[in-house]
C-alpha cells in the first residue's frame, strides 16, 4: 500500500468517508496550513450541508474510499434478509458495536446493524437510542445504494423497506 492513492479520486466522484458517509468530491485544491503546503480533497456533503477538506495524502489513512460495487449492494442488501442477530449482551456494549459498524463506513456492516435493529410494528417498541442508531445506519446506507445505482434517495429507500418488508412476511 506504498503507492500513492491521490490519482484514485477526482472532482465529481462520489466517495464515502466512514464518519460522515457519501459525499461528492468537489476539487482538489492547495492550501498553506501552518506554513506547510497541502493537496486537499474538498468534499461535499449535501444532505447535511457540510463541507470537508481531507488532505490528499491522508485519504487511504482516514478510511476514505470508492462507492461499493453493484455486488456489494446485492450482498448487502440480501444481509438485511437475514435474521436479526441480538447478541445478549448489556445495551452500552451492543450501542458502542453498532456505533464502531455504523462509523466504519463497511456497507455490509452497515447492513448488520440495520438488519439487526429493524423492527415491525408487531415487535416491542425502540428505545429512543436504539431508533437514533437505526436511522443513522438506515440513512448510511440507503444514501451508499443511492449513489451505487444512480438514483434517488427515495427510490432506494423503498428498495431497502422492500428488502426488510420482506423478511417480515
Amino acid at each position: 500500500m506504498t503507492k500513492s492513492k491521490k490519482n484514485e479520486f477526482r472532482p465529481n466522484d462520489f466517495v464515502v468517508y466512514p464518519a460522515h458517509g457519501v459525499g461528492k468530491i468537489v476539487s482538489i485544491e492547495e492550501q498553506e496550513i501552518a506554513g506547510l503546503k497541502l493537496e486537499l480533497f474538498v468534499i461535499s456533503f449535501e444532505k447535511d450541508k457540510m463541507t470537508l477538506r481531507v488532505p490528499t495524502n491522508k485519504a487511504a489513512e482516514v478510511g476514505m474510499r470508492s462507492l461499493s460495487t453493484p455486488d456489494v449492494v446485492v450482498k448487502a442488501l440480501d444481509t438485511l434478509k437475514g435474521k436479526a442477530r441480538v447478541k445478549r449482551a448489556m445495551w452500552s456494549r451492543r450501542a458502542q458495536e453498532y456505533e464502531q459498524k455504523i462509523n466504519s463506513g463497511d456497507l455490509l456492516s452497515i447492513a448488520e446493524v440495520v438488519r439487526d435493529l429493524h423492527r415491525t410494528d408487531d415487535q416491542r417498541e425502540q428505545s429512543y437510542s436504539e431508533r437514533q442508531l437505526y436511522e443513522a445506519a438506515l440513512e448510511r446506507l440507503t444514501r451508499e445504494v443511492a449513489a451505487v445505482s444512480g438514483t434517488d434517495e427515495l427510490n432506494a429507500q423503498k428498495q431497502v423497506d422492500d428488502v426488510l418488508l420482506s423478511r417480515a412476511a
